[in-house]
């Protein structure tokens, strides 16, 4: 491979005409000649650069709207065409073919269509791009003699590359633009028929193309002698943490990632429960350690940092609105540390109180963080392939509950129950929590058995337990008791509601020894498994 390559003519054809202007007054500056097609070339012209029409290069016109234009041979032999060749360059000089030593191409954009309401099946298809993607895979293929650009974050790089070497470019930039042309047009095709395969009957397609870009190399994964990378799915809506936008602090780690996200999810599971109030989410290690409900920020932080202060150091906290100055001020007193913030939005006031107190806390605004679910499908990667499975955003609603023991429950005693069984649902399982008046009181999780999974809980919420006179305690399991020893353990510490999923062969058991100590019980009919 040639290491200098001097650039003498570039084909440029954009939908993203982003700094297209500038990127092209440095190509002439360099004496590079500019062939262009339809659009592209028409705004350039209009800059008063010079531009030879594409039809002038192939000899016929642009044609069926637009759809025949660049898939010519004098387009693709003078991007093919190898120039340590005497046969190619035979060829090309017998069809009257001239070399093209850059191409600048970015596809019609076809993901940012089909995300917008109300688009048509004829609107998608018309942006699917096909002259763009050969020409990206002729360049890039020969890019031991082409080089390729394919977004406008590349234009510096090859200025830069230019300019440093008096009008060439170096094999090692075409190389690595090589690659993330091939990256481009693998995306780019795999996002058109997941489009196709969203048509279908079937949930999940014969063959699964996962579309992600890099984000951000990490300092290390879950352990520092694991490499790690940070990867977006392009063109989601959900509401997300990774690419979000860092306010403050040092960059998020791998471990910092899942547990923010933990956070995020159960803030958006606790805004469903009841949207017109203010919820916190406090974790560690992707569990939840502290959760609550409440009327102000103030109220949710103070009550959900409550249920476990020790575990909450150095946790992450999530929140369903904006953070303002008094529940910052509360969040930096004493002795406490937290890694990571997530809001809707911070006050002025609140920012700086946050990042005065721990110059590395990271600060991250998401704007609504409501559920918007683009990508209805959660993947998890094994050894030799990956999981696929529809994501769990079953609602949780305690209307749904059926009442099969004990007291009637009030719509209090409904409200808590649901709050523990979305606390439930978000702790690895097994999975038992203690929770009232919208508040978690202690948590087990992760247990080989549930039994553990009770006592752990119970150890947790000891001491609100022992002083629990007029409140109601309610223990939510996200799946059922496989025996009735381990409800046992709960209501002897003061439990007075269960709710659990129901199913196993010995449900009549637990409702009977619910019964028999006048403790509600309530199944959901629904499990919510965290493996």
């Amino acid at each position: 491979m040639s290491e200098l390559v001097p650039v003498r003519r570039a084909l440029l054809s954009v939908s993203d005409k982003r700094d297209l202007v500038a990127f092209a007054r440095a190509l002439v500056e360099h004496g590079i000649e500019i062939v262009s097609t339809g659009g592209t070339a028409t705004a350039l012209a209009a800059h008063g650069i010079p531009v030879v029409p594409i039809e002038k290069l192939t000899g016929f016109p642009e044609m069926m709207d637009g759809r025949l234009k660049t898939l010519h041979p004098r387009v693709h032999g003078g991007l093919l065409g190898r120039r340590d060749s005497a046969s190619h360059l035979a060829s090309m000089a017998e069809h009257g073919i001239q070399p093209i030593d850059l191409v600048c191409v970015n596809l019609y954009p076809f993901e940012s269509t089909i995300r917008r309401d109300g688009v048509t099946e004829e609107m998608a298809i018309e942006n699917i791009d096909i002259g763009g993607p050969s020409m990206i895979r002729s360049a890039a293929k020969n890019f031991s003699h082409v080089c390729v650009v394919t977004s406008p974050d590349q234009y510096d790089r090859v200025c830069a590359d230019l300019h440093n070497h008096q009008g060439s470019t170096t094999g090692t930039l075409r190389r690595e633009l090589a690659a993330a042309a091939f990256a481009r047009t693998a995306g780019y095709d795999s996002a058109i028929s997941a489009w196709f395969d969203s048509a279908s009957d079937g949930d999940f397609p014969n063959v699964l193309t996962v579309n992600l870009v890099k984000s951000a190399e990490l300092r290390y994964g879950e352990n520092p002698h694991q490499r790690a990378a940070a990867y977006i799915q392009p063109g989601s809506r959900d509401s997300a943490v990774v690419g979000s936008e860092l306010l403050h602090g040092k960059p998020l780690s791998y471990n910092n990632l899942l547990d923010a996200s933990a956070a995020l999810e159960i803030a958006q599971d606790l805004t469903d429960l009841d949207g017109d109030q203010f919820s916190c989410a406090i974790v560690k290690h992707t569990n939840p350690c502290g959760a609550a409900i409440a009327k102000s920020a103030t109220e949710a932080f103070r009550n959900a940092y409550g249920g476990d202060p020790t575990a909450a150091y150095g946790s992450i906290v999530a929140f369903n609105g904006r953070v303002d100055a008094g529940t910052a001020q509360l969040m930096v007193e004493g002795d406490r540390f937290l890694e990571v913030v997530i809001a809707e939005q911070f006050d002025e006031e609140a920012f700086a109180a946050l990042s005065q107190r721990w110059k590395n806390v990271r600060l991250l605004a998401l704007g609504s963080i409501r559920h918007r679910v683009d990508r209805p499908i959660a993947l998890r990667s094994i050894p030799g392939g990956m999981l696929a499975q529809q994501r769990d955003t079953l609602p949780i609603r305690f209307d749904s509950f059926s009442h099969i023991a004990g007291p009637v429950p009030t719509p209090a005693i409904l409200a808590d129950a649901a709050f523990a069984f979305t606390i439930a649902k978000h702790l690895k399982s097994n999975a038992v929590c203690i929770a009232s008046h919208q508040m978690l009181w202690g948590a087990g999780a992760g247990q080989m058995d549930r039994v553990a999974s009770c006592a752990i809980a119970i150890e947790k919420a000891k001491s609100r337990l022992s002083s629990a006179s007029g409140t109601i305690p309610v223990a939510g399991s996200d799946a059922f008791f496989p025996f009735s020893d381990g409800p046992e353990l709960l209501i002897q510490a003061g439990v007075r509601c269960i709710v659990h999923p129901g199913g196993s062969k010995r449900d009549d058991d637990t409702t009977a020894l619910c019964a028999k100590h006048g403790v509600t019980c309530l199944l959901t009919g629904s499990r919510h498994f965290r493996h």
